[in-house]
């Protein structure tokens, strides 16, 4: 089974407005809450996708009870450490033909207590799972190392850590000895962590490749490039493969890489041979893509487009 992290969890809302009035009130015909967070998001693909897992993290309030109902009606099963403070909402205004317009709440912070309780109830369970997915970003009041943390607990019970998140927490979980089984930076994020320009134009895959084997990596299993259309560029031990995705309708790319982590972790978790696994990641963030929802996938067509991924060893 999968256990899910979403460290910072938010009720998202989305709202469609045909024209966004700046001073003036704008009303909407439509509004679309649903259960936020790079992790949750993460959780409901696997769900979709027929898969256990458990969801857990930090929650609390009047909000956070909405967020675990709304889990519930989508069958995912949930644990989460309570805190006293509300949870965040993140607000997306939709908006003259395709503007994305948002608004983010930091969401809470996080006491010294609440901390160690976090610890305590992630030692305790994470010894169950084969695979632990660990995304996006951490409250105020965790240390950029929080994650390292998390990750040296996983590593001391066997169980494979996929880190998605960017940035200090990202550089620490690279720094630290206790390294994740995965990762999955961008170009953006690969060029910040070794202090070079980020590269432009067509896709160099021979400067990916040397960048992927500086010595910042060593000890990551594995590192998952997403690069958009042309699909994703993966380090897997000590081969490289591109992996290449047919053209689609893009309708909504938001939710794309976490519903890509989750492919990942079935795969992985599945213990699937690593094309059958780079092909599985490629596909639910296709069919992502595809939906207007944002962290949803279509079962039924998988197995459609799972056939139209070209893996190729580079």
């Amino acid at each position: 089974m999968i256990l899910t992290l979403t460290m910072n969890p938010s009720i998202d809302m989305s709202y469609p407005i045909e024209h966004l009035e700046i001073d003036d009130v704008n009303r909407v015909s439509k509004v679309s809450k649903t259960a936020g967070g790079k992790g949750l998001n993460v959780s409901r693909v696997i769900r979709l996708m027929g898969r256990d897992l458990l969801a857990s993290g930090y929650n609390g309030g009047n909000f956070g009870a909405f967020l675990e109902a709304k889990l519930d009606e989508d069958d995912i099963k949930h644990d989460f450490v309570q805190i006293d403070a509300e949870i965040r909402n993140s607000i997306a205004l939709l908006h003259d033909d395709g503007k994305q317009t948002e608004i983010l709440e930091p969401g809470p912070e996080i006491n010294i207590d609440d901390r160690q309780k976090f610890l305590d109830h992630f030692e305790q369970i994470v010894k169950n799972y084969k695979v632990v997915t660990m995304s996006g970003s951490l409250p105020k009041g965790l240390e950029s190392s929080f994650y390292s943390e998390l990750v040296k607990i996983a590593n001391n019970y066997g169980v494979k850590v996929l880190l998605d998140t960017s940035g200090a927490s990202l550089e620490a979980g690279l720094k630290s000895e206790a390294k994740p089984y995965l990762i999955k930076p961008n170009e953006t994020e690969i060029a910040q962590l070794l202090d070079i320009d980020r590269p432009s134009g067509d896709i160099d895959y021979t400067a990916l490749k040397n960048n992927l084997m500086n010595p910042i990596f060593d000890g990551v299993q594995w590192i998952v490039v997403s690069l958009g259309a042309a699909g994703a560029f993966v380090k897997a031990g000590d081969k490289f493969y591109k992996g290449l995705i047919p053209k689609i309708n893009v309708v909504n790319p938001v939710g794309s890489g976490d519903s890509t982590l989750g492919g990942l972790a079935i795969g992985i978790s599945e213990e699937s041979t690593i094309e059958d696994t780079i092909k599985t990641a490629m596909t639910t963030g296709m069919l992502n893509t595809m939906s207007p929802k944002t962290g949803f996938v279509d079962k039924s067509l998988f197995d459609e487009y799972f056939a139209k991924v070209v893996v190729e060893e580079f």
